[in-house]
């Protein structure tokens, strides 16, 4: 059984994120898509918007010095439009090393992403590592 389209597209979208091909993920994006990152740290907050979403992406990379990888770990659809890609984050920053498990819930509305609601393992121990 091929796997749904929505699980494609995510999972084309991790591939492109860690090769760095800022193109093919702004072409993944509704081009009002908002990425939801939690915590209280400089690059928490809303993101609405191709430009300022993959303007994040890029000081993630800026920040971590190239360090970060994110292996997908499992995708999950519910065939109405929502995935839930479960994931390993690993990133070193100013002496520090952050390794752990999280998750972004997708929006898919036909086949652009439009919103990303990014979830992590300890909230503490991300505002420390991005503040």
């Amino acid at each position: 059984m091929a796997e749904h389209p929505h699980a494609v597209l995510v999972r084309r979208g991790f591939d492109a994120f860690s090769s760095g091909d800022m193109d093919t993920l702004r072409g993944m994006m509704a081009a009002d898509a908002t990425h939801h990152v939690p915590g209280s740290h400089p690059l928490s907050g809303d993101f609405k918007g191709q430009d300022a979403i993959i303007d994040m992406y890029r000081r993630l990379g800026e920040e971590t010095a190239g360090t970060m990888r994110v292996a997908l770990m499992n995708v999950l659809v519910d065939g109405r439009g929502h995935v839930v890609a479960v994931h390993r984050f690993t990133a070193e920053r100013q002496g520090r090393r952050m390794d752990e498990v999280g998750c972004i819930v997708f929006r898919i509305v036909g086949d652009k992403i439009t919103d990303l609601d990014e979830c992590v393992e300890n909230i503490d121990r991300s505002n420390e590592f991005w503040s």
